[in-house]
């Protein structure tokens, strides 16, 4: 049996899903744009329901990603710690980096779902948005691996769920389901990753 260690020697994907981590403060040093396009394209190949590719990708850099931060902070106040903290922490990791990618569903699966399965429509649009969240997760885990394989850092920022609405206004974006903020550059330090629980202890077999 190969132990843990191991394993993510085997090949060059797995060693990548190993060294990826979540980094929240960044060099100045630029992220290309073939860097991003190239993250971008790797995000775009991710299995989606239907094959609908029903997520928009969304660049910031500069001043437009320097006034996210400044909407962040602003909002912060809304709430009490720690979600608070959080957002404010959120914010400087989006102006430590030179560039921020934004993932947000486009409704398009949702809308032609009642069409694609006959079923009732309240039915239908619980799960074609289920459907939609799990295809676009997809495509934010694929950017996170593509972003590591070039020596590139990223951070999921999910606390930002709490302030979609006011997020999607601010990209011109309806409002709908809203996926991530996804702060890329170089570390500014690196770490190890958090230990996970045995794989053991979640597995079960039947």
């Amino acid at each position: 049996m190969i132990n843990n260690d191991s394993i993510f020697q085997l090949n060059e994907t797995l060693q990548t899903i190993n060294n990826r981590r979540s980094i929240r403060s960044f060099t100045p040093q630029e992220v290309s744009n073939q860097q991003i396009n190239i993250i971008l394209q790797a995000a775009n190949t991710a299995p989606s329901a239907h094959n609908q590719q029903s997520w928009r990708f969304i660049v910031i850099k500069d001043k437009k990603k320097q006034e996210l931060a400044n909407l962040i902070v602003a909002n912060s106040n809304k709430f009490p710690r720690p979600a608070s903290t959080l957002l404010r922490m959120a914010a400087r990791s989006i102006s430590s980096a030179t560039v921020v990618i934004i993932v947000v569903n486009t409704g398009g699966l949702i809308e032609h779902g009642v069409d694609l399965f006959k079923i009732e429509k309240e039915m239908a649009n619980d799960f074609f948005r289920t459907m939609e969240i799990q295809s676009s997760a997809a495509a934010i885990e694929n950017l996170l691996l593509a972003a590591t394989s070039l020596g590139l850092s990223t951070v999921w920022l999910g606390i930002l769920f709490l302030i979609k609405d006011d997020v999607l206004k601010f990209l011109d974006e309806p409002k709908g389901e809203f996926m991530a903020v996804v702060p890329v550059g170089y570390a500014d330090k690196s770490g190890l990753g958090p230990k996970k629980r045995s794989i053991e202890t979640m597995i079960k077999y039947l």
